[in-house]
């Protein structure tokens, strides 16, 4: 089958990504990737109205993007916005403005087929491809959970809690207290349990009788990217190295008491961490921790591919 050239930007709540893409199929050979933090999300969790400032920003990030992908002679752009867009009471103000900047259309996708394509994305790894797999797709504004195998999947769906919400609603100290790693855990652990469980616990015990025996955790997005390139200390990004992680809970919890004892300025300066995600990983980093502990898996697999691979296929 003949390649196509194609190219996605993703417009997160936390950053803009874009993946340009040789597609054939359900093969996609990545060509060019990019990440540009913009916090989209930045103020926006008690008004629930987008600010204009990352909303330039973003619209900006997006049209720099539209010009790489071109460069890279893509055939055709995408443009996708998840958690923070669609829960906005102004999303016509950053469809306007990337609009405006880069003369692209904006596609506002829900949780649910950000979720489907999370899934279909992980498992264009072929040693996913038929496996049974828990996905744990943390975002900046949402987090998905997707239980399935193959191109089947028995369970999706996506919560309304992020890394970046999660640090909006729980702010800390330089470094954070006790208290208040606490109080961010303790609010965790309970939504774990009164919204999450009672949904994904029936799909998971109808796939095993425990989770760890048979089913893969595997976690796609920034933070279990930087949790793997902290662990094997890499300075720039390399797939191969990242998708061969496997961190054990032990690993997720040093790594999460290290960062949560850290001042900013220190966590900076960890090999593997970008500076610009230096405040958002506490947040996400404990959400690995916390769901691993709550649903029994001893292991974390991490996939650099996810909802962008779906997108560009689709």
């Amino acid at each position: 089958m003949e390649s196509v050239r194609r190219a996605v930007i993703d417009v997160g709540t936390n950053s803009i990504k874009l993946l340009v893409a040789d597609v054939a199929g359900r093969n996609v050979q990545p060509v060019h990737e990019e990440s540009r933090q913009t916090r989209l999300g930045r103020g926006f969790y008690e008004t629930r109205r987008l600010q204009s400032e990352p909303i330039a920003y973003s619209a900006n990030a997006v049209a720099d993007f539209a010009r790489t992908a071109h460069q890279h002679g893509t055939r055709s752009i995408r443009v996708i916005a998840t958690s923070a867009a669609r829960d906005a009471v102004n999303p016509e103000d950053l469809i306007s403005a990337i609009e405006s900047a880069s003369g692209l259309k904006v596609e506002i996708i829900s949780g649910g087929q950000e979720a489907r394509w999370a899934f279909q994305g992980v498992t264009t790894d072929m040693e996913l491809a038929n496996a049974p797999l828990l996905l744990l797709d943390v975002g900046g504004g949402s987090t998905q959970f997707i239980l399935g195998r193959g191109e089947r999947t028995h369970f999706a769906h996506s919560f309304q809690f992020g890394s970046v919400r999660l640090l909006e609603k729980f702010p800390h100290s330089n470094p954070p207290t006790r208290g208040e790693f606490t109080a961010c855990r303790d609010w965790l652990k309970n939504f774990l349990q009164t919204e999450v469980r009672p949904k994904l616990e029936p799909a998971l015990r109808r796939e095993t009788d425990s989770p760890s025996a048979g089913i893969q955790l595997v976690g796609t997005g920034g933070t279990s990217s930087i949790l793997a390139r902290i662990e094997a200390k890499l300075d720039r990004y390399d797939r191969e190295r990242l998708e061969a992680t496997r961190l054990s809970l032990e690993q997720v919890k040093a790594h999460r008491k290290r960062l949560w004892s850290l001042p900013l300025t220190e966590r900076k300066e960890i090999t593997g961490l970008p500076k610009l995600r230096a405040d958002v990983i506490l947040t996400g980093v404990l959400i690995y921790e916390v769901v691993m502990e709550e649903f029994g898996f001893n292991r974390l697999r991490v996939s650099t591919r996810g909802l962008r691979f779906a997108a560009v296929m689709d």
